[in-house]
């Protein structure tokens, strides 16, 4: 049914009159199959639904005149997506009856989650470096007291697997095809669900803005209401990622559902601020709690410090810790940890143990995080006595005994940095102190030595890790397989291989990709493609690394067709090349003259869905130019504007170079103008390109043209500089010596040495009045010439009788102070 809502002072005069309750009734009504008139009679019985009734009641009880408002939109960034049929219409589209369309806007776009929208609680800036946004906790009176925090979810398999929770996550991955039925099949599922089945659903997606979407949906339906913790769950979520302003939206949300908003609520809000780079407004989120009369807590005091500690800003950071201790909120160890992971990213490690020693005297003994985390530090600089001086003071001060799991990590710390033998040690240590090493902390220790080429160190574990009862896992043996294969040494890598089916061990795809790639290094490919064969007989699956492994074994070996056929193998089973697998395959191919297979080849990966971009497209058409088929060049040059693929400056180059080659120097310029108007920045080699061409045919006033254009573009400081040097080259001195006003604008070393390259020019050509004219020009732009080389020119023109202009050119040097009076008269 559709209602028309018209007779908004009737309803008002009812209410204020409760006796004529029963006139409401009487109400003129647009009702589908009723026909409206001064005495319409309806066609069939209606009677009034008492629900829409009650929803109508209850929206004005609560001081809305308008039953149909929901709530604000723009809350949500959202938009209505009900068609509107008369005003009534759609508003019982809102309360939840009608043909609604809304999730349809949940499972299509991302503008309700535009994270651009400006905000009017946070200001959007750059990171400042003032104290405004500590001086919150200054509003603080004291007397700090813990608030009971809000149930937290804890993801539980329980309701995970909960069969609503997984109908649920089916519809919402279904969102592309959505239609009235299943919005209808969530919307009455979401009423039976629980509020921790919710948080389920939320954190069972993979992608945090369908969750959001989700949030948002089911917030919009009738008789539904999210729980707190869902708020919470949401907000956590968000923490996670870079959507700032998603969260602060349901922050928002919070407030106007009149939620309970603990200062957890805000620092959820912060860490997302802080993720996206955001350091101002995630401390500005301190104020808005400020605004929101909410008293800051030991978990927002602590969130702030990790914010500011990740933002690079320890200063600030130790700057907010003493004012918590003025507002009388105690720091815990969380806090002072925090500092100390901040003191030692900035390698300050004597300040971090420094805090440690004064933490007792501040009412908080360090844990043993606090000494885990300095000495993470010093195992990574290899100062292997503070870390045993540092476990002596962890006992001494702090009476916390280095346990195994104390040991298990010093052994990976500094087993990941590369000291296997110092990691050996604190292995020994354990041992000796009756605690139990697993083959985990073996299998570290493995791979540092197989990484640093000890293999035979690294045998030894193994020999040892079996005499101890330890079997090694797959861990380490791949790492001792991958190793080998480093050294070339692959029969004893394909022993390695037996021996861990022999004990019981499953070779796992790691561990065949480094046994092929080991294959393919030594030459080996057919072999190891004959390995990859077996795959399915082995029981195990090869992955998009092992054919990248085998086919560029391949394409070592020059066996392109192989590759090529892998290739097209690997796409059927899922998996894609990069464009720099595919460019070198291209590129192979083009190098052996194979131009069309490598077209087609790359256009086989293109239609099946491959990344292929413009490098790829280029390679193709270098390999055309190369092999002197322009027309294939052109052609393909157009085809990537219909592929969505925009050629770039070095693809024009190409073309532009090939066309001069071949003395279309009219196709050539016309090409160079496209690329300027289409937006392109021209580059150095497109500078060397064009000017070659252009100075080998002659073509100088349309180069100069053409270089005015460009430059306009991109400045490039030794254009002219490369026009003269090659017009001298192609001997063009007439062309060169005109041009020579714009090199000497600058006078730079450079401008020195093309002016140097004319004067030789005009010298092996015969012709040194010209040479002498190039010296005085330099002389007037305060430029000084090559002493030696004006000694040529000016022995030329004596020979040639022209005495006074030697005579001048020596001079000048002696004004100069370049030479004495006395060399001038031996000259």
């Amino acid at each position: 049914m559709l209602f028309n809502f018209n007779f908004r002072p009737r309803i008002r005069e009812t209410l204020a009159n409760p006796h004529k309750f029963r006139d409401l009734f009487e109400f003129r009504a647009c009702v589908i199959g009723v026909e409206v008139g001064p005495t319409c009679k309806p066609r069939s019985s209606f009677q009034f639904p008492s629900y829409v009734l009650n929803t109508f009641f209850s929206s004005l009880s609560s001081g809305n005149p308008n039953p149909s408002s929901h709530s604000n939109p723009s809350l949500y960034g959202e938009r209505d997506d009900f068609d509107a049929i008369g005003e009534g219409s759609d508003r019982f589209k809102q309360m939840g009856f009608g043909e609604s369309r809304d999730l349809g806007h949940f499972g299509s776009g991302l503008d309700d989650l535009d994270d651009n929208e400006e905000s009017s609680d946070i200001e959007e800036g750059g990171n400042d470096h003032n104290d405004d946004d500590l001086m919150v906790l200054n509003s603080f009176t004291g007397g700090y007291r813990q608030t009971e925090g809000i149930r937290r979810f804890e993801g539980g398999e329980d309701e995970s697997r909960h069969p609503l929770v997984r109908e649920i996550c089916r519809l919402i991955e279904l969102r592309s095809a959505w239609n009235p039925k299943l919005e209808g099949e969530l919307r009455h599922l979401l009423r039976s669900l629980k509020p921790r089945q919710v948080c389920a659903v939320l954190q069972l997606q993979s992608d945090e803005r369908v969750a959001l979407r989700f949030f948002y949906w089911a917030d919009r339906q009738w008789r539904y209401r999210h729980d707190p913790i869902v708020y919470y769950a949401m907000l956590e979520i968000l923490s996670k990622t870079k959507l700032c302003q998603g969260a602060k939206r349901v922050l928002r949300l919070m407030a106007k559902r009149r939620i309970e908003r603990q200062p957890e609520a805000f620092g959820y809000v912060m860490v997302s601020y802080s993720r996206a780079g955001k350091l101002r407004n995630a401390m500005r989120v301190l104020t808005m709690m400020q605004k929101a009369g909410i008293e800051p807590n030991l978990s927002i005091c602590n969130t702030a410090i990790h914010v500011l500690v990740m933002g690079n800003r320890l200063d600030k950071a130790v700057r907010f810790l003493e004012r918590m201790q003025i507002v009388e909120i105690a720091p815990n160890v969380i806090t002072y940890n925090c500092l100390i992971k901040g003191y030692c990213d900035l390698h300050r490690l004597e300040d971090a143990m420094e805090l440690i020693a004064e933490m007792p005297f501040k009412g908080c003994s360090p844990d043993k995080i606090s000494y885990y985390t300095v000495m993470g530090f010093l195992c990574k600089e290899k100062r292997i006595k503070e870390v045993r001086l540092l476990m002596e003071k962890m006992l001494k001060d702090s009476n916390l005994l280095p346990d195994q799991v104390t040991y298990n990590t010093l052994v990976h710390m500094l087993s990941k940095h590369g000291h296997g033998d110092e990691a050996l040690e604190f292995l020994r240590e354990a041992e000796e102190r009756g605690f139990r090493v697993d083959k985990v902390g073996y299998s570290a220790i493995v791979h540092s030595f197989c990484r640093e080429g000890r293999m035979d160190k690294a045998k030894e574990i193994v020999n040892e890790m079996f005499s101890k009862g330890c079997i090694p896992d797959v861990v380490t043996y791949t790492s001792v397989i991958n190793a080998l294969c480093q050294e070339r040494k692959v029969d004893q890598a394909k022993k390695m291989l037996r021996q861990m089916y022999k004990h019981g061990c499953k070779p796992n795809t790691v561990s065949y990709t480094a046994l092929l790639n080991g294959l393919c290094k030594n030459g080996n490919s057919l072999e190891a493609r004959e390995m990859m064969n077996m795959s399915e007989e082995e029981w195990w699956i090869p992955n998009a690394i092992t054919y990248s492994v085998l086919m560029h074994g391949f394409r070592r070996e020059g066996k392109l067709s192989e590759a090529c056929d892998l290739v097209r193998e690997m796409i059927q089973k899922g998996f894609f090349p990069t464009p720099v697998e595919i460019n070198l395959l291209i590129q192979s191919l083009c190098q052996e003259e194979k131009v069309d297979e490598a077209k087609r080849f790359m256009e086989q990966c293109l239609n099946n869905g491959c990344a292929v971009n413009v490098v790829n497209f280029t390679t193709v058409i270098h390999g055309f130019c190369q092999k002197d088929d322009l027309e294939a060049a052109l052609s393909l040059l157009d085809d990537m504007y219909l592929s969505n693929k925009h050629p770039d400056a070095v693809t024009y180059t190409t073309v532009i170079d090939a066309l001069g080659k071949k003395g279309r120097i009219e196709e050539a310029t016309k090409l160079a103008m496209k690329m300027l108007q289409v937006g392109l920045i021209p580059t150095p080699v497109t500078y060397r390109t064009v000017i070659h061409q252009y100075c080998r045919m002659g073509r100088v006033e349309d180069l100069l043209k053409l270089l005015e254009k460009m430059l306009s573009r991109q400045e490039c400081r030794t254009a002219y500089n490369q026009v003269i040097e090659k017009l001298c080259s192609f001997g063009n001195l007439e062309q060169a010596y005109k041009l020579l006003g714009k090199v000497l604008r600058t006078a730079s070393k450079i401008d020195a040495n093309t002016c140097h390259m004319l004067m030789e020019s005009y010298l092996s050509k015969g012709i040194p009045l010209m040479s002498y004219n190039v010296a005085c020009r330099m002389f007037n732009r305060n430029l000084i010439p090559d002493l030696k080389l004006c000694e040529k020119v000016s022995k030329k023109l004596m020979l040639e009788g022209k005495s006074e202009e030697a005579d001048k050119l020596i001079l000048r040097f002696v004004e100069r102070g370049r030479i004495s009076p006395q060399c001038q008269l031996d000259l």
